[in-house]
């Protein structure tokens, strides 16, 4: 079952890199009472995630942050170290949390797992790109695309349009 606008979030951990080493983070640690815009893309360093997605919330932080956003957050199926190594060269390290769903545990409970296997590029089981407003856990706005390489509904523009409507 995909999760839906009012679902709260299940029980989840993520890795983050810290100066200490990988840590795990559970989604109540980075969703308890926090408004966060927490958006999914396929995989880093990824043509469309690298190059499009990434870049609009790099760019829309502040407008986020405006508009009451607490914390942003990104989330794909990859290692920690390679996560760490996408926020350096995007510019978003200590903008953006790095979220790694490096088992796709996370968009499998969410329902937001897609197989890209067939695909023949190597990437396997990843996560549908999307972007959601989590309000103390609680989902208030979820956009999916269709499927890669789309990313007009998970767009930080997009969001920060919906936010409006939402606050």
């Amino acid at each position: 079952m995909t999760i839906k606008v009012g679902d709260g979030l299940p029980d989840a951990k993520f890795m983050t890199l810290t100066d200490d080493g990988p840590k795990p983070l559970t989604t109540a640690e980075i969703f308890k009472g926090k408004k966060v815009a927490l958006f999914a893309v396929p995989g880093a360093f990824t043509p469309t995630c690298h190059l499009q997605h990434m870049p609009g919330f790099v760019h829309r932080a502040d407008d986020l942050k405006a508009k009451g956003v607490d914390t942003i957050a990104c989330t794909a199926v990859n290692d920690v170290f390679v996560m760490d190594e996408w926020a350096k060269a995007t510019g978003s390290k200590g903008r953006i949390v790095m979220l790694t769903d490096d088992s796709a545990a996370f968009a499998k409970a969410i329902g937001l797992d897609i197989d890209l296997t067939g695909a023949g590029i190597g990437l396997g089981v990843r996560s549908k790109r999307y972007a959601m407003l989590v309000d103390d856990g609680v989902v208030k706005v979820l956009n999916v695309d269709p499927s890669p390489p789309a990313h007009d509904k998970s767009s930080a523009d997009t969001m920060c349009a919906m936010i409006d409507n939402v606050v």
